[in-house]
């Protein structure tokens, strides 16, 4: 991938639930509600103060985090699906190691 978000932007891969069942029935995947996780791809430079000053981003590349059901813009890059979004959107890093190891 050869995309640079711009300013407070990042781009985000939804992180892959599990398989669904209620009552040994298996959810079909239209069904199913899509991860509110993921971990960031790649981030803008920051955000830009009313005094000319850049504000870093609170996220990097790696981490795992947590975002409204609803937030962002799915988009398309080399046949994977990604999000991008402003860095307000982001709700929480999650810091577990465990769940740093999950792909």
């Amino acid at each position: 991938m050869n995309v640079r978000p711009l300013h407070d932007r990042i781009i985000i891969q939804r992180l892959e639930e599990g398989e669904q069942k209620v009552g040994g029935i298996i959810i079909p995947d239209s069904a199913k509600e899509k991860p509110q996780q993921g971990k960031v791809i790649a981030t803008g430079t920051g955000k830009v103060k009313d005094d000319g000053t850049r504000q870093r981003p609170d996220v990097k590349a790696g981490d795992l985090i947590l975002f409204g059901k609803y937030s962002g813009q799915e988009i398309k890059l080399d046949g994977q699906e990604y999000l991008i979004m402003k860095e307000d959107e982001v709700l929480g890093v999650i810091e577990d190691a465990d769940m740093k190891n999950k792909k």
